[in-house]
């Protein structure tokens, strides 16, 4: 599998029962505290391969430390987050490297294995399939406002719940249906991330936004005045070929280029299948799983409505 679609990982064919699929991803703190800070870093890492249909089985760590700045116990409590969600995955940490840095940076190199006539893939969501998102949205302005100490104690904790939860529930569910299209949510926020998969399928994506889930407190920051620094970016990826059926504020707007860290997962699965599908996440502890829109056949310049 190459760049086309801009896939969440590399997959290579050992044989026609096996594949690695392989990704590296890595982030810079979004929490003072070191343990949480691995955990983050380990999940949003871990994800990819969660979103391509594939089990993780070895993960390497990537990590920049200024070590004339801060001690080793740092250093040990990132990496002890890091294999506490490396643990829960099911996979092991087989080394890594770690290098002289400004400022703290992690993440993982991870590979995992999957069956060649299993991978999910961002393209191939077909019309008549609805859509549904297993995490809420708005990470990226909390951590913002959180620096201005704008986010409340509890709206910060259920950010970092959501982001310190692995996909592999989600994911595990999933494999017991038919799935014709998965990506996760992370940098390019969910207009980003669902654009790839409206191009890559040839298909509109229409997405309901009463029905999409936010973080607690994520629009209240924006309508505030807080952003992050790459929304601005995320709208010019997306906004030619996006059209918004309801009239929202710009603050409003703003919730769907949000970029997450550790987001959840994005699928596309055929409609008579969609609400015991849900149900299952629901029941399962992914409570805030949603159905969120539907896949409609292309027939104008619009890759994403929201309505």
């Amino acid at each position: 599998m190459g760049f086309e679609t801009s896939d969440d990982a590399a997959v290579y064919r050992i044989n026609d029962e096996l594949a690695i699929v392989t990704t590296a991803d890595i982030i810079t703190p979004p929490v003072d505290d070191p343990y949480l800070f691995g955990q983050i870093a380990a999940v949003n890492s871990i994800s990819d391969i969660y979103a391509m249909g594939a089990t993780p089985t070895t993960c390497l760590n990537l990590l920049g430390f200024p070590s004339k700045k801060l001690g080793p116990e740092i250093l040990q409590g990132i990496v002890e987050g890091a294999i506490s969600k490396i643990n829960e995955a099911g996979a092991v940490l087989a080394g890594g490297h770690t290098f002289d840095d400004d400022e703290p940076k992690f993440g993982l190199s991870v590979t995992g294995m999957v069956h060649p006539q299993k991978i999910w893939r961002n393209a191939g969501a077909q019309p008549g399939d609805v859509l549904i998102l297993t995490k809420g949205i708005g990470s990226g302005v909390i951590f913002n406002a959180n620096l201005k100490k704008w986010v409340s104690a509890s709206a910060l904790e259920q950010c970092l719940q959501t982001l310190t939860t692995l996909n592999k529930t989600a994911a595990e569910i999933m494999q017991n249906y038919e799935i014709h299209a998965v990506t996760d949510i992370t940098g390019f926020g969910l207009a980003g991330h669902a654009l790839e998969m409206a191009k890559g399928s040839g298909v509109t994506l229409e997405i309901k936004i009463s029905e999409v889930p936010i973080l607690s407190e994520a629009l209240e920051m924006y309508e505030k005045g807080m952003s992050t620094g790459v929304n601005a970016s995320n709208r010019a990826l997306v906004e030619k070929v996006t059209r918004f059926e309801k009239t929202l504020q710009p603050w409003n707007e703003e919730i769907f280029y949000d970029p997450q860290t550790s987001g959840g997962l994005l699928a596309a699965v055929p409609e008579a299948q969609a609400q015991a599908l849900l149900n299952t996440l629901q029941n399962s502890g992914v409570d805030k799983a949603r159905m969120i829109g539907n896949v409609k056949k292309r027939v104008d310049s619009s890759y994403l409505v929201f309505g």
